[in-house]
């Protein structure tokens, strides 16, 4: 007679215990309904309200709470907050404890553009993103002739200041002239920098930081009316 192997047959049970457990929990758990939402951005700005968040979170249902979870299509729900012009992605999720909540991460705005009649960000990938109506983004602002300098390298201008902490902070606006040279404005200074052409720039813009350390410390910088930087060995500067 064949012996009995008990300690495969335990096994067997355990397993189909776990399986008969975890499947009622899922079922439990799918029941389960949303009871409230929570909306989280991902950065400090607030260029969409939490409150049009959940307007986009329910524009498929009458209601985000009374909603069983398995009913959610939460892959839907998460594409029509992404269709914001605010919006870079967002995450939604149902929690275990009925909760309805998406993390958004919003566009990052690099510069204000003024094209014609038009007004709009440029955001960090180069795409076009309207104004808000809620927070005014602090980036310098671009005027003139925009058609005459090339848009890619414009970007990687605009991207270079923005990702540079004391040239966010002191940049404050750029002008396109109609041959395509780009001029700029800095904060707490009325000299002009004229840029040239957007070439060259991690050069020009050392050349302009160790510049300005130096006529920091002399005290002459309030004398000057233009810094030149289109010449990447030196800085021509003309006075006033």
């Amino acid at each position: 007679m064949k012996k009995i192997n008990w300690n495969n047959i335990r096994l067997a049970l355990i397993l189909c215990v776990v399986v008969f457990l975890y499947s009622f929990s899922s079922k439990r758990n799918a029941e389960r309904m949303i009871k409230t939402t929570d909306v989280e951005f991902a950065d400090s700005e607030n260029y969409i309200t939490k409150d049009i968040v959940n307007k986009l979170l329910i524009q498929n249902f009458d209601a985000t709470t009374g909603i069983q979870k398995v009913k959610l299509d939460l892959n839907k729900v998460e594409k029509s907050i992404d269709k914001n012009p605010m919006v870079e992605r967002a995450e939604v999720y149902a929690t275990i404890d009925g909760k309805l909540k998406a993390v958004v991460v919003q566009r990052k705005p690099i510069a204000r553009i003024f094209e014609g009649s038009q007004s709009y960000y440029l955001d960090q990938r180069g795409g076009k993103m309207p104004l808000s109506d809620h927070e005014t983004a602090r980036v310098p602002i671009v005027t003139g002739d925009i058609a005459k300098v090339d848009a890619k390298k414009l970007q990687q201008l605009l991207g270079y200041i923005y990702d540079d902490a004391f040239l966010r902070k002191n940049i404050i606006g750029i002008s396109v002239t109609s041959y395509g040279a780009i001029a700029m404005q800095s904060r707490g200074y009325d000299y002009e920098i004229m840029f040239g052409g957007p070439i060259n720039i991690d050069r020009k813009f050392k050349n302009y930081k160790a510049f300005l350390q130096d006529a920091v410390r002399d005290t002459l910088i309030t004398n000057y009316k233009t810094i030149n930087l289109k010449f990447t060995q030196q800085v021509v500067c003309t006075k006033k």
